[in-house]
């Protein structure tokens, strides 16, 4: 009898397990019905991204709330997200002298905007400027280009001092200050820029159509699809290029070392000019006070391109960029080298250097951890250089003036350090004061 009470307790109780795992099993299906599934938005290779840094008193940040102040003065010692990048596909950035481009992707002919300083119509004129006061345009607004077409797109950009050049597959825009004949049209004496609705249009060079601009302080530069190089604009210091040290309103062809030679890229930001070939040859013309150019004697403006011979044993150059009295040179391993005069990224005793000096890769993120860091990219303003890496990872040092570094904080930086960007950096675009970055999101 007993052993008959045993073995049906046993079955009650296998059996009130069994209902329990089912019921558990039950609610576990049930539950995973009615669980939330996350969806994590992936970006799309069209998402980009803009942050902004330095002074802002100007409104070439395109923001002035959440700024610091010095003295009443606004600036950001912080990389910023930007609004306008969050409504607009913003596929290029420029910096000029306190004033900012940003070349838009639009089924439009709004495709291009820009905010900062517009004493000379840099930034073209807009009825919308009537709101803005002193010509300072604090946030961005559309340039207004005569485009044919709404499907046109803006090819590349690139600002001086006072002058703004937009490439687009229409052909070259030129707007802001000509005096010197760096919009590329007859200098008229006495001009008045300001409010001027004047734009100039330079559909090619010769037949053969531009593929790049770039723009020192005063003049222009414009590269072809060939290779070939045309400059106009202020010479004073020979950054023309052309042999001799006058003032030039027509594109004119750059010769000297340069014929014969495919140019890949032009840097320049003031009035000294580097040229990079396919073959990865340097060159280099315009002012070399600081040694820029390597030039010997009493000679130190160079009218006439010269190949950089100084440059020979760094290995295959890749990349180069100019600032206000130094160079920087990148080459195919990722080594960055650096001279002239300035705060160059070798420590607070180090101001010149007068052959090109590679700045250790350590300082870049390189380690024994991570071996296949290198840097790809540098860029450069006035007084501020950049490198940026394959992952993304932006580096500055310079003058910090204004926060122009993003580091979060003011005083100047004397090595590379990394700025710390929510994205992965794409292309930076230096100020004097104030920086720009493109990037996209990290997923």
């Amino acid at each position: 009898m007993l052993n008959v009470m045993k073995t049906c307790i046993k079955k009650s109780a296998q059996k009130r397990s069994g209902n329990l795992r089912l019921k558990k099993s039950e609610n576990k299906r049930s539950t995973s019905k009615t669980l939330p599934v996350f969806q994590y938005p992936v970006s799309s290779p069209e998402d980009h991204r803009v942050y902004v840094w330095g002074l802002a008193e100007h409104g070439a940040l395109g923001i002035l709330s959440h700024t610091l102040h010095i003295k009443g003065i606004h600036y950001l010692s912080k990389p910023k997200r930007l609004a306008f990048g969050e409504k607009h596909n913003v596929t290029n950035i420029a910096c000029g002298y306190g004033f900012t481009a940003f070349a838009v992707s639009s089924t439009d002919k709004n495709i291009l905007y820009g905010s900062g300083i517009n004493t000379d119509s840099q930034l073209g004129f807009n009825e919308l400027d009537l709101k803005f006061p002193n010509d300072l345009i604090i946030e961005p607004r559309p340039i207004i280009l005569p485009l044919k077409e709404s499907s046109t797109r803006v090819i590349d950009i690139a600002a001086g001092r006072a002058h703004l050049l937009v490439l687009t597959n229409e052909g070259l825009f030129t707007l802001g200050n000509n005096a010197y004949g760096q919009c590329g049209r007859p200098i008229i004496l006495k001009e008045e820029y300001n409010k001027s609705k004047v734009v100039h249009h330079i559909s090619d060079i010769k037949g053969k159509k531009i593929k790049a601009v770039t723009a020192g302080q005063d003049h222009s530069i414009l590269l072809t699809e060939s290779g070939e190089v045309y400059t106009f604009g202020w010479g004073a210091d020979g950054q023309t290029g052309l042999a001799h040290y006058q003032n030039e309103y027509r594109p004119t062809l750059v010769k000297g070392d340069l014929a014969g030679q495919h140019i890949i890229k032009i840097a320049c930001v003031a009035d000294c000019v580097l040229a990079l070939s396919d073959k990865g040859k340097v060159f280099g013309w315009g002012n070399s006070e600081y040694g820029q150019l390597f030039t010997t004697g009493e000679n130190q403006q160079i009218n006439i391109a010269t190949e950089l011979n100084a440059l020979e044993h760094l290995g295959h150059i890749t990349d180069i960029a100019s600032g206000g009295c130094f160079c920087m040179a990148l080459n195919n391993v990722g080594d960055v080298y650096v001279w002239g005069y300035g705060i160059l990224g070798f420590g607070p005793e180090v101001k010149s250097a007068l052959q090109p000096t590679q700045i250790p890769p350590i300082l870049f993120g390189r380690n024994a951890y991570e071996k296949d860091t290198k840097v790809i990219k540098i860029f450069c303003g006035m007084s501020q250089l950049a490198a940026l890496t394959n992952i993304g990872d932006l580096y500055m040092w310079g003058c910090n003036k204004f926060g122009s570094l993003g580091l979060g904080y003011i005083k100047d930086q004397y090595f590379p350090i990394k700025v710390t960007v929510g994205a992965q950096v794409k292309r930076v675009a230096c100020g004097i004061d104030h920086t720009v970055a493109l990037c996209k999101p990290f997923i």
